[in-house]
């Protein structure tokens, strides 16, 4: 609230008859409009709404308990990506793990590409293997190069021991320790 304080008259007059007028001073009382102020606040915080976290969607194959009826994908349309020790990729076409080729994460784009455009786009299917030494960095690397070349179908398994072995035999090969 608004206060108005009277200061007392001094008794000094400057002349006969003239009266000195009293000074008024003024105060304002700022809490009602800072309780305001922080109402203002509480309200607009509560009535906004806040981001949505955005996730990517994921499709997840059924369980199933015999072998035979899991997910089959043709050989000719399948290209399989593994992923190794020291940002090494390699890549392999169909079944045959033994045409294994190394490559890295500029030529592996080029690869997908190619490999997509000369496959019927309902058999086209990556495979992607990291091994116990690749990591997260270049697993997370590999998912976004299956979003830029609009992937559809790609599969994250898990490394045979045939496959493991080949792919460090390959490492070996290529100077990687």
């Amino acid at each position: 609230m608004a206060s108005i304080e009277e200061s007392g008259d001094s008794g000094h007059k400057k002349g006969p008859g003239v009266k000195k007028a009293k000074r008024l001073s003024t105060q304002v009382d700022m809490t009602p409009m800072v309780d305001l102020g922080f109402l203002l606040i509480t309200f607009f915080i509560f009535s906004t709404t806040m981001s949505q976290p955005t996730t990517m969607s994921l499709i997840m194959p059924k369980d199933t308990e015999k072998e035979e009826e899991q997910n089959k994908i043709k050989a000719s349309g399948a290209f399989t990506i593994l992923l190794g020790k020291a940002d090494g990729v390699y890549f392999y076409e169909g079944e045959d793990a033994a045409a294994l080729q190394a490559s890295d994460y500029k030529k592996i784009r080029d690869e997908i590409i190619r490999k997509k455009k000369s496959t019927d786009p309902k058999d086209f299917v990556v495979v992607i293997k990291p091994n116990d030494e690749a990591n997260y960095r270049n697993m997370v690397a590999i998912l976004d190069e299956m979003t830029i070349n609009e992937v559809k179908k790609f599969a994250l398994v898990n490394i045979s021991p045939q496959e493991n072995e080949l792919l460090v035999q390959t490492e070996l090969a290529n100077g990687v320790q």
